[in-house]
């Protein structure tokens, strides 16, 4: 079995597909990839049926990754960009699963005091809330072109004592939105993909996994209306790290010596569990975070709001 360690469905896609030699798609799922400008790359995984979700560990649904480049010294007009590829493809999800007027709850998981974990609280705090507007001023706003949308942040079971499924289940039963936008930090199998890399998800989510906290699962099943994930990954596993920079390292030799055959031979092998078996023992095996994940963070929660905002109103 692979040992995935990541939440991101287009990693488990290609973990899996390198672990099992498979040249082509895997069985039960379908892939579409797509260009938004330079740096922005979209792919679209679907997963079709059982065998798919056997495959990588996924349940049934659309998964869709969005790369963005250069996010660290990203300007505001790359910001804009970045958030306009997300509204695109939330604005499809939304509209797949309710009506144009249908009430939205935003919800920000995680920490806000423990940056790597921030990002759904800090996303929070960006998001245009029209509920109270709505009801308590209705005049201000136009009923017939504005979404009501609430947002909470529950924190996390460590400072709440209370499971986050718990209290969005109080919150769903009591103001019944239609659907739930969940935000959270991830957990990735790839540098290059912290901070700069968002995953949209029509099967809701489970928090903690891809770091081995895993918590009660936030999807239709459990709180009864549909619920789209939003994640970013923030933090990687130590043996992540040491597996690329092998894996760097290899490329460098190579292209100074054309040929070695131990070398072409360590770069095919999963370099990630080897190194895995040497730091799991000690309590070395990590998670890591970038010095720059404070720029970070607020790039990328800034991306977030921002598709959220313009694809939850008309």
């Amino acid at each position: 079995m692979v040992n995935f360690r990541t939440d991101l469905a287009l990693e488990r896609r290609d973990l899996y597909k390198k672990a099992n030699n498979i040249a082509e798609e895997v069985e039960g799922l379908a892939t579409e990839q797509e260009t938004a400008g330079e740096d922005i790359n979209i792919t679209r995984v679907k997963v079709l049926n059982e065998a798919g979700e056997q495959a990588i560990g996924k349940k049934k649904g659309n998964y869709i990754t969005i790369d963005i480049k250069n996010l660290k010294i990203a300007t505001e007009p790359e910001i804009q960009k970045a958030s306009e590829a997300v509204t695109k493809e939330l604005k499809t999800l939304i509209n797949n699963l309710v009506g144009p007027q249908d009430p939205v709850l935003v919800v920000g998981l995680g920490n806000l005091y423990v940056t790597p974990d921030a990002l759904g609280p800090k996303v929070i705090q960006d998001i245009d809330i029209t509920r109270h507007i709505l009801e308590y001023m209705p005049d201000v706003l136009d009923k017939e072109t504005t979404r009501s949308v609430c947002a909470v942040s529950p924190g996390v079971l460590g400072t709440t004592g209370i499971e986050t499924l718990e209290i969005l289940k109080g919150i769903v039963d009591n103001i019944h939105p239609k659907l739930v936008i969940i935000i959270d930090a991830l957990a990735s199998r790839s540098i290059e993909r912290i901070s700069s890399t968002v995953q949209l998800a029509d099967t809701g989510i489970i928090p903690g996994a891809g770091v081995g906290n895993q918590r009660k699962e936030l999807t239709i099943e459990t709180l009864g209306i549909p619920v789209i994930a939003i994640g970013v990954p923030t933090v990687v596993e130590a043996a992540t790290i040491a597996a690329d920079s092998l894996d760097l390292f290899i490329k460098k030799i190579q292209d100074e010596a054309h040929s070695n055959d131990f070398l072409n031979q360590l770069q095919e092998e999963d370099k990630y569990e080897m190194i895995k078996e040497v730091l799991q023992p000690a309590d070395y095996n990590f998670i890591v975070t970038p010095k720059e994940i404070d720029e970070l963070i607020e790039n990328m929660s800034s991306v977030v709001a921002r598709g959220i905002n313009f694809a939850t109103q008309q």
